[in-house]
């Protein structure tokens, strides 16, 4: 789909972009004022392997104050490129030839492609519009196995924005020590939540911390997704290993970039709480919208910056679906095959994107379903 709306970008086609899964604000002033210090001052040498050590302090303070709980800066902390990185490492260091590795269906495709490379097996556990997407412990239950190893979850989720219930995340944790497995918890939307709701860090709660690995990092809260830092938090053990692998990968993340995001940390927070005032804005605006086009179903999500829409009652594939309102509204949007078996009959519109363009998008979209309907028919 981006290569092909590329295409038409290049004809001088102007197109309504709803499928970036990025921030469209800028990077907060005092980050970049903090990185550009940093290169004034020489900071343009190789890092150490797990990061500069006032990073990996910040982000322990940062996991104490907001997530309830507590991780040696030393010995479980790993900078890493990204929280795909993060991700990765997590992933290639634990899983093995054969391990089964339960992922929620539709989730972002990062997590099989990594369980395909470290040789491990993905077993999709599917979440339901009637639960508004969120992984039931008792469908999770039914899918292990003696082969599994791993749970991947992700709340605020990507492509659903379901959040994960507090009683949830227990019940998952309690599964993990019946079975002993791994939980890997990619928290990178986790500011990113509405109607109240709370995020709940699943290694605050466990009984079994030593189990849990946390993937985070920069991009969606602070608007540095161009930046690539994130991180992972594990026991000892699991980062050892992390540290090792990132050594003969990559050797380091950038110097200045990580000073940065230690200013994103330790800094004013009125720029996160900005942008999330202005996606409540717009998730409004979007939702109001959908709701109005004939065809189309959407669950009001709770977190992140995504809705998944049903278009099942179109009648036609998501593929399809994307590709006729690319071609013909010259709107961009994600197919939800793109995010597994389950995500079949939806397409992902992100709201990343000025109310304006929102407007303006929807509008395309409204007219392009009324005349394939007719058509249809």
């Amino acid at each position: 789909m981006f290569e092909k709306a590329k295409a038409l970008e290049r004809r001088g086609e102007k197109l309504i972009h709803f499928e970036l899964g990025e921030p469209d604000f800028d990077t907060p002033k005092h980050i970049k004022e903090a990185a550009k210090q940093a290169l004034d001052e020489g900071c343009t040498h190789y890092a150490p392997n797990a990061g500069i050590l006032e990073l990996r302090e910040a982000i322990a303070e940062k996991l104490k104050k907001e997530n309830n709980f507590e991780a040696d800066p030393v010995t479980q902390i790993c900078v890493t490129v990204g929280s795909q990185e993060a991700a990765y490492l997590a992933i290639m260091c634990t899983i093995e030839a054969g391990d089964e590795v339960l992922i929620t269906d539709p989730s972002y495709y990062t997590y099989r492609n990594c369980v395909h490379m470290a040789g491990g097996k993905p077993i999709f556990v599917p979440v339901k519009k009637e639960n508004e997407f969120r992984l039931d412990p008792d469908d999770l239950e039914k899918m292990i196995t003696s082969k599994s190893k791993m749970v991947i979850i992700n709340s605020p989720c990507n492509p659903t924005g379901a959040v994960m219930a507090k009683d949830d995340l227990q019940a998952i944790d309690e599964l993990a020590i019946k079975h002993n497995l791994l939980v890997l918890s990619d928290e990178i939307y986790e500011k990113i939540t509405y109607d109240g709701q709370k995020h709940y860090s699943i290694a605050a709660l466990s009984k079994e911390p030593g189990r849990i690995i946390t993937v985070n990092g920069f991009s969606k809260a602070y608007a540095m997704t161009g930046w690539r830092v994130g991180y992972v938090v594990a026991s000892k053990m699991i980062i050892s290993e992390v540290v090792k692998m990132q050594q003969s990968a990559l050797s380091s993340v950038t110097t200045f970039a990580q000073k940065g995001a230690v200013a994103a940390l330790r800094g004013p927070q009125e720029p996160v709480l900005n942008m999330l005032k202005e996606f409540e804005k717009r998730r409004e605006v979007i939702i109001d919208g959908l709701n109005k086009i004939e065809g189309f179903s959407v669950i009001k999500p709770k977190g992140a910056f995504y809705v998944f829409v049903d278009v099942r009652k179109l009648g036609k594939p998501s593929l399809e679906v994307s590709d006729y309102l690319l071609n013909e509204a010259k709107v961009v949007t994600t197919p939800g095959a793109a995010f597994g078996e389950n995500g079949e009959g939806y397409i992902r519109i992100s709201y990343a994107t000025s109310i304006e363009n929102i407007k303006e998008g929807l509008s395309r979209i409204k007219q392009a379903v009324e005349k394939l309907r007719k058509h249809h028919y």
